[in-house]
């Protein structure tokens, strides 16, 4: 471990009591196939904070207390002697996924989602282990990579999660340049759909319930936006802006009430419906909707190492940039206080020394 210190500070979440609590914790050393990386900046995700809240879908606590945090970036400290692990060096800017334990090779793991590895036994680092919002981290080398030309290793952290979900959210509804796409929620994940959207040539319509985050998408390059609060005829003021509905609504939220919502503004019989957002409660679909193929239903994969990198070169090439409010490791709460209370404004990140 060279000059390092032996203990960090960390945000760990206690179940117990259902709160963060900033630690000193020992300083994790990397196994043959992992990365020892100094923390650059981790990123707050709405899947963090259901963490304190009750939920049925699914999301398993681990250890506890854990670190919470899966969305981040940093720099190379040391490496496993494994093959994949050497490929790295002292000093790259990296950034990478959470699902570890996995094999990576299973058809599974290839081509749907780590999570349902063949093993068995794939852990989720800031829920089942620790995550990343602490100085340092033990990262698997193979759903790590390298930077892009471009990406700041302190403002990049968001494009690991949030950036590869709205990427594929938007690019898995295989539209031709001209249609017509919703982005429901334009807050942390919908304003870089927004931007993915916009770079991919589609026509943009932004759709939330607060003006703030209208404003952002706005700036993103949103062609249209309404309130689905305070404008009571939004969906049928988008049916007529489009000659008939949008050909895909991406919802980016934890809504219910959205999904409940998104059907009407979707073109019958073309247009999809494409779930990335996850709600406390289960979806409700109308089967006869579905079996007339008055709309179909979709889901996007939100991240493997094999679709993690046609992501990071795309925002490399266009320019997609988060809008990171950046915060110190102390203040999480506060950051995890904003996100609740629907008052955060595009990602909010803890940038480290």
């Amino acid at each position: 471990m060279g000059s390092l210190p032996k203990t960090m500070r960390a945000q760990q979440y206690d179940a117990r009591d259902n709160k963060l609590h900033l630690n000193d914790i020992p300083i994790p050393e990397p196994r043959e196939h992992e990365i020892l990386v100094k923390i650059a900046c981790a990123s707050l995700c709405h899947s963090d904070v259901m963490l304190f809240e009750p939920n049925d879908q699914g999301l398993i606590l681990g250890k506890n207390p854990v670190t919470i945090g899966h969305e981040a970036t940093g720099v190379v400290v040391s490496t496993g002697s494994g093959a994949t692990a050497s490929k790295f060096k002292k000093g790259d800017n990296v950034g990478f996924l959470c699902a570890v334990e996995c094999c990576f090779e299973c058809e599974q793991c290839r081509t749907v989602h780590n999570s349902y590895c063949a093993t068995g036994k794939t852990k989720m680092q800031g829920f089942t282990l620790d995550g990343y919002f602490q100085e340092y981290a033990v990262v698997d080398a193979r759903a790590t990579m390298v930077l892009p030309e471009g990406l700041d290793v302190k403002t990049a952290a968001p494009l690991f999660c949030a950036g590869v979900t709205a990427f594929h959210g938007v690019q898995d509804c295989e539209l031709k340049p001209g249609q017509w796409i919703g982005i429901i929620g334009c807050g942390g994940l919908g304003h870089l759909g927004v931007q993915y959207a916009k770079a991919m040539g589609y026509k943009v319509i932004g759709i939330d319930i607060t003006d703030q985050a209208l404003e952002e998408a706005r700036n993103c390059g949103a062609d249209h936006v309404f309130n689905s609060i305070t404008d009571k005829d939004w969906q049928k003021k988008i049916v007529e802006l489009t000659g008939g509905g949008v050909d895909a609504a991406v919802n980016f939220t934890a809504s219910k009430r959205s999904y409940d919502d998104a059907p009407a503004i979707i073109r019958p019989g073309l247009g999809l419906l494409m779930v990335v957002g996850i709600p406390r409660q289960p979806l409700e679909l109308n089967a006869l909707d579905i079996a007339l193929g008055r709309y179909r239903v979709k889901g996007s994969n939100n991240g493997t190492c094999y679709n993690m990198r046609p992501a990071l070169e795309f925002s490399a090439k266009h320019n997609i940039k988060p809008h990171l409010t950046t915060y110190k490791l102390e203040e999480l709460p506060k950051m995890v206080e904003l996100m609740t209370a629907h008052k955060a404004q595009g990602r909010m990140g803890v940038v480290f020394d």
